[in-house]
């Protein structure tokens, strides 16, 4: 098998493309001959050691992929040889194999392609999660979705949609807020434009009708946090996703009073550690809705295995709209 090795994390130039001697699984577990992984925001820490989870080295990053069972290990009854799957394992995807825990892999139906299950476990869970369970979200509510063109920002917009609400989506580029527009997104601010000096707030105002977001979805932090959290109505609830623009904002305490407001937190991995009934569940039906056609992952663009390291830069550049996905 060849594998991306990551032995020292101070970012993706350490990482090297190596031979390694093939795996054989153990009790519990699974090889899977991956056809597909996809970059999360997390790979990208991680490599960089700025990640609550810290792998020891030597580690193959790449916490999600799909595809093909080619062994499984002793107790292992619910997958078999030649199975399709989804894993999300935290590291070993960037690889041509990986060993995986039977427990972390989702078994796919027929008509779910690789690619799209390699972008799917973890968007489509964490909006979820945020969504449905955290935010309570009722049909006819209204949510703004902040970095709406990433890969939880379209999830989110689909998730929304389907639980019949109302979405705005807030995005950096007019190419981006099309796409937003294009996966079901009501209206679309482009915030490149609309700054934080030029009128960001009066945009998420016109395009609430004065009233302000039930919900916001917030996988970015930043500058943008306090003006969004001062748009929201009544009874508002703020999710508090992720930091992808790197400073962790703080909000002033009396913004919640004033508003009835609630700042409410979203961690699905320890969701999914801690309830893992509910989770699969979500799971479940999350599958259901791609076979119904009402999600399906927005993807970027496809590339060999062997770019990992000219995809992590076309992510950083912050032009992929959607998921980047690496194919063996």
């Amino acid at each position: 098998m060849h594998a991306w090795i990551c032995e020292n994390p101070t970012g993706v130039e350490s990482l090297q493309w190596q031979e390694l001697p093939a795996h054989e699984p153990k009790a519990g577990e699974v090889l899977v001959e991956i056809k597909a992984a996809s970059l999360n925001f997390p790979d990208l820490l991680i490599v960089q050691n700025k990640y609550q989870m810290k792998p020891t080295p030597p580690f193959v990053p790449g916490s999600e992929y799909a595809g093909v069972i080619a062994a499984v290990g002793e107790g292992v009854t619910n997958l078999k040889v030649g199975q399709s799957v989804a894993c999300l394992s935290g590291t070993g995807g960037f690889a041509t194999h990986a060993i995986a825990q039977a427990a972390l892999c989702m078994p796919l139906p027929a008509g779910f392609p690789h690619v799209d299950a390699a972008a799917f476990i973890m968007i489509y869970a964490t909006s979820h999660h945020a969504l449905i369970d955290r935010a309570q979200l009722k049909s006819g509510e209204t949510v703004l979705v902040l970095g709406a063109a990433g890969g939880v920002g379209t999830a989110a917009i689909q998730i929304a949609k389907a639980a019949g609400a109302r979405v705005i989506a807030a995005a950096s580029s007019d190419e981006k807020c099309e796409v937003c527009k294009s996966i079901g997104a009501d209206a679309a601010i482009n915030y490149s434009r609309e700054t934080l000096q030029s009128g960001f707030r009066e945009a998420v105002k016109a395009a609430t009708d004065g009233k302000g977001p039930d919900v916001i979805y917030d996988p970015v932090g930043g500058d943008f946090a306090e003006p969004a959290f001062r748009s929201i109505a009544w009874r508002g609830r703020y999710l508090v996703v992720g930091f992808a623009s790197g400073p962790i904002p703080s909000l002033p305490l009396n913004l919640p009073l004033l508003k009835g407001a609630s700042i409410v937190g979203v961690f699905w991995g320890d969701f999914a550690r801690r309830e893992p009934t509910n989770n699969a569940a979500m799971m479940a039906e999350l599958a259901q809705w791609y076979m119904q056609g009402k999600v399906k992952p927005v993807i970027d663009r496809t590339m060999p295995m062997s770019e990992l390291k000219a995809a992590f830069a076309r992510m950083g550049s912050r032009e992929v709209k959607g998921k980047l996905v690496l194919v063996n």
